[in-house]
């Protein structure tokens, strides 16, 4: 099950799991836009969720029913589009719910639906898509930090819970990466500080010791190994794929 799959990373992780031989179910809230990602993807039973993850018990609702036909999932990437740029102290009350709805609790509510299908099968994998803040907050980010940490301290809570059942929980912060959010960090960035797109993207670059920026295929490498058999024995930790940007250890 891969959220947030209609575009960016979730997308291109749809897509490398299809490649790796998985029948992949895609969520995201436009259902046109998720069967044309089903077109593309390689041969299999793959299905589409529309689902939207501002309403959590309308999303616990309907994947309670779609599983009823689609059979067990022992595989889940948490995916969600970042919360809108802007300092902390400008954020209202209802921008931090909000998040915390997209990115916390719904990644809670498929976890409870689909954890006790993992545990019969011994085998399970929940990857996390959520962002190098975890390590180092990224300024003009207030809201997306405060969530993204809240996510990777119930990650890796729930790692030590579901770990004897042969059940992973692992999170992937991905850096500065080709996609739609980045292009509007960039523009939010240089509308607040009065510059150049260009000059922005540059400052950015010359953060990242790699030189470029990511794609969302170099994440979605990271994503299906982890979500594999051979990284049966790594739970609980928070992956950089970000060109070494992070300076934290």
């Amino acid at each position: 099950m891969v959220c947030g799959a209609s575009r960016g990373i979730g997308r291109a992780c749809a897509r490398e799991f299809a490649r790796q031989g998985a029948r992949v179910i895609l969520v995201s809230r436009r259902e046109e836009a998720l069967k044309e990602v089903r077109e593309g993807l390689e041969k299999g039973d793959h299905r589409v969720l529309p689902a939207d993850f501002d309403d959590p018990s309308a999303l616990e609702a309907s994947a309670k029913r779609f599983l009823l036909d689609a059979g067990p999932v022992h595989i889940l990437l948490n995916n969600s589009g970042g919360p809108p740029s802007g300092g902390i102290l400008d954020a209202t009350p209802d921008a931090f719910l909000s998040a915390f709805r997209r990115h916390l609790i719904c990644s809670q509510v498929l976890a409870k639906i689909l954890i006790p299908v993992m545990k019969e099968a011994k085998y399970g994998r929940i990857v996390n898509i959520v962002s190098t803040s975890v390590r180092q907050p990224i300024r003009g980010l207030g809201v997306s930090n405060t969530v993204r940490g809240a996510v990777a301290s119930w990650a890796k809570t729930l790692s030590a819970e579901v770990a004897p059942f042969g059940i992973t929980v692992n999170n992937i912060l991905p850096g500065a990466t080709q996609t739609d959010r980045l292009g509007e960090i960039i523009r939010e960035r240089a509308r607040a500080t009065g510059r150049e797109e260009k000059e922005v993207k540059a400052e950015m670059v010359a953060e990242i010791p790699a030189g470029r920026f990511g794609t969302p295929e170099e994440i979605a490498t990271a994503a299906a190994f982890l979500a594999g058999p051979f990284s049966g024995y790594i739970t609980g930790v928070s992956l950089p794929v970000d060109g070494g940007r992070t300076l934290a250890l």
